[in-house]
């Protein structure tokens, strides 16, 4: 890490992490690459530019699609399977706080890991929450912000997301 990152993390980060490997300078075949060499356990996917990592406690599968303006918040572990699509501005947060008193409400800091299955799809837009297990095959309606584990082969949606309904194994356009 050198000693700009021993003596300033968050800078380094911001400086290396968020700034030159997000920049649409870096050539999107080259930014697993380098994102790996950054520390993280990233697999030949497509990151587009301007994807914002908390830091390297970050998993991606083989053949994984993240798209423009996502932010992964990784206080704790986030793991994205194999082969999954994740639309623009997707927000994973794997902070949160116990509920304190009346003076200050945001109490304790509590960080729990989230797990992303293989082949999910999640929507523009949607965010997810600390603790949160996405089962593999699932998708994640646009908007839709996921406060609890989700089964897999199945589409959620809303505040809070709900199960809509299970997904066939295959299915077609339009159906």
């Amino acid at each position: 890490m050198g000693i700009l990152g021993r003596l300033w993390p968050n800078t380094y980060r911001d400086v290396v992490l968020n700034g030159l490997l997000a920049s649409p300078l870096l050539p999107a075949p080259l930014r697993w690459r380098a994102l790996r060499a950054y520390g993280m356990q990233i697999e030949p996917s497509r990151i587009s530019p301007g994807v914002w990592f908390g830091s390297s406690r970050v998993s991606i599968g083989a053949g994984t699609f993240i798209s423009y303006g996502c932010m992964l918040n990784t206080t704790a572990p986030i793991t994205i399977g194999a082969n999954c699509d994740i639309a623009m501005r997707v927000t994973f947060v794997t902070t949160s706080h116990e509920v304190g008193g009346p003076m200050r409400r945001a109490g304790t800091p509590v960080a729990e890991p989230i797990f992303v299955g293989d082949g999910t799809w999640i929507g523009a837009n949607a965010t997810i929450l600390p603790g949160v297990t996405i089962g593999a095959g699932s998708i994640i309606a646009a908007g839709a912000v996921v406060t609890s584990d989700c089964e897999a082969g199945a589409l959620y949606g809303g505040v809070p997301a709900r199960k809509i309904k299970s997904l066939d194994a295959v299915s077609t356009i339009g159906s």
